[in-house]
């Protein structure tokens, strides 16, 4: 009696208006699946009947275990889905077909007669969409089906572009990561890896703002310029490129720290547009004479630190940073150091003095020095500066670039000959040339020869393995023409630390201010792939080149030792007031 009721009812409400079907709502609709899980046949037989005539493919389930297997097999659409079901109840099953579903936005609609508000909480928690409550209502029920058809539409439009991020993203970290190992590439070509530079650099993202080289001049003093961008990232990155190649082009050829940073200042302007600089340090330690040449562009002041008395000289900013400034503007003038072995020049970004913790509060300068202040003078320095920072900062999240640089001043002979750059060799067979060159007094205030000299001699092949030693020769007989004889200085001034910045200040004040003079240079070379010979004439127009064998065999770091690598470094060298000659041999 219980079934015919049911039928009969089921029959009586399907003659009415509201559940004749129309063609309009059979659009599209048979490509689209539903799962219907009612274990009371005259209820499924009312929803399959309605879904059918409204065009809908619907697949049947009596219970919820049933339910499962099917969804799996048949993967529908939309699941209408009964609370209370033999085995395995609604809740149940919606969670089951949840975890089956994954990432698939697949509406669960469960049918229920029960509306308390307790229950319908159940339904969202087990993880229902919605709900109809029994008797079914035909509009209802459609006009819901509709909604989740929108809802599936947009979240397969969501995925789709989901997906083409997530590719393209995957693409682009692949750009990235050539770009990356180009970048390091380019920057790190030089000797960061000698044993008296340790650095850390700590990017905001994954390229860095901050850019660290190092390179050895064929005299053998060593550069190491600290430089840090405008903002992060990529953008900021991206100047560093130029920047790198300038540098270690310039470095290799034997141009001094003033003609580099005049470089890369141009290199810079020309490169970066409007509002992007780089605010840099560069510093040039002259391992064997013991001094360091330091200009500071926009960086914080950084320091030197010296070991016997745990004392602190500040490295202080005296020009504007790289790429702002035309070159008749810029300043490269740097300062001259006493520096001894043990010390250590240390350099950071402001992304150091800038670092924040959580109530906003920055490191600071003063935190910083009473770090410095407070070392004991262990070689613990670098570490116990990025341990304060990190204590300081605590959770708060980085905000710039870290970068943090030590280096130490070391005897020459721990610094090792194989971290002096070699050129590449080739075969050339047997040269035999010769040139004289004259520099009057402008050219003589304006411009340094020796990386072109330098350049041309190297363009000998057989000369590329000892581009060191003729740059070294170069460089002493340069300097002694220029400084002993046209602006007559002399060493005895460098028998001090003072005294030896004292003389570099009035190098640069003679040189500026001269009226007359000049130098006079011939070299010529013989030779073969296997051996050879240059000759090098220097003659100056002041005819003062100090012969003294108390100079030569000077104890004192400063001084007096020109004349004596040439010894060391040629096999004859001969010198009268105003002119020197030397001659070097070379053999395989």
């Amino acid at each position: 009696m219980l079934w015919a009721s049911a039928v009969s009812d089921w029959r009586d409400r399907m003659s009415c208006p509201d559940f004749m079907s129309d063609s309009q709502d059979k659009i599209d609709n048979k490509d689209f699946s539903l799962l219907i899980a009612e274990d009371n046949a005259a209820d499924r037989l009312l929803l399959v009947t309605i879904l059918k005539r409204l065009g809908y493919r619907v697949v049947e389930a009596k219970n919820g275990q049933e339910a499962i297997e099917l969804f799996q097999r048949n993967q529908p659409n939309i699941v209408l889905l009964d609370v209370l079901m033999p085995v395995v109840d609604g809740f149940e099953t919606a969670r089951q077909i949840r975890l089956v579903a994954g990432d698939d936005f697949i509406p669960i609609i469960f049918l229920s007669s029960l509306q308390e508000a307790k229950i319908l909480e159940q339904y969202v928690q087990a993880g229902g969409d919605d709900f109809i409550t029994k008797p079914y209502n035909r509009v209802m029920l459609a006009a819901k089906i509709t909604s989740f058809r929108r809802m599936q539409s947009m979240h397969l439009e969501l995925q789709r572009q989901r997906d083409e991020i997530s590719r393209n993203n995957q693409h682009l970290l692949q750009e990235q990561e050539v770009a990356k190992a180009v970048y390091d590439k380019v920057t790190r070509a030089g000797c960061l890896g000698v044993s008296n530079i340790r650095y850390i650099m700590s990017p905001l993202s994954i390229f860095n703002g901050d850019v660290l080289l190092a390179a050895i001049r064929p005299r053998g003093t060593l550069l190491v310029l600290l430089g840090d961008f405008t903002g992060h990232g990529l953008a900021a990155a991206l100047g560093a490129m130029p920047l790198s190649q300038s540098f270690y082009a310039m470095a290799e050829k034997g141009y001094s720290a003033p003609d580099i940073l005049r470089e890369l200042n141009d290199v810079l302007g020309d490169a970066l547009p409007v509002g992007y600089f780089c605010c840099a340090c560069l510093v040039e330690l002259n391992l064997a004479e013991q001094t360091l040449w330091g200009w500071n562009g926009g960086l914080p002041d950084c320091y030197i630190f010296h070991r016997q008395d745990a004392g602190i000289t500040p490295l202080r900013s005296t020009g504007l940073p790289l790429g702002i400034l035309r070159t008749n503007k810029f300043k490269s003038e740097g300062q001259y150091y006493d520096i001894s072995y043990g010390d250590k020049v240390y350099l950071w970004s402001d992304g150091i003095i800038e670092a924040s913790n959580a109530r906003g509060e920055m490191f600071g300068e003063g935190r910083l020095r009473a770090v410095f202040d407070g070392h004991s003078g262990d070689e613990a320095l670098m570490g116990e500066v990025m341990r304060c920072v990190s204590e300081f900062v605590g959770g708060g999240a980085q905000s710039d670039d870290l970068s943090f640089v030590e280096v130490e001043m070391i005897e020459s002979t721990q610094f090792g000959q194989q971290n002096v750059p070699q050129l590449a060799r080739a075969k050339q067979g047997r040269v035999d040339w010769s040139l004289e060159y004259r520099l009057g007094f402008e050219s003589l205030k304006n411009s340094n020869p020796l990386p072109l000299l330098h350049q041309l001699l190297l363009e000998v092949p057989a000369l590329r393995t000892y581009s060191g030693d003729i740059y070294t020769i170069l460089a002493e007989l340069y300097s002694n023409a220029l400084e002993h004889g046209v602006l007559r200085l002399s060493s005895v001034k460098k028998a001090t630390g003072e005294g030896f910045i004292e003389y570099y200040q009035q190098r640069e004040r003679r040189l500026k201010d001269l009226t007359s003079g000049h130098i006079s240079i011939a070299m010529r070379y013989q030779g073969d792939d296997n051996s050879g010979e240059l000759s090098v004439r220097m003659t100056d127009s002041g005819h003062e080149y100090i012969d003294s064998q108390d100079i030569i065999e000077a104890s004192n770091p400063y001084s007096g030792r020109g004349l004596g690598i040439l010894k060391q470094l040629c096999y004859r060298v001969s010198y009268t007031k105003g002119d020197v000659e030397i001659g070097y041999r070379w053999q395989e």
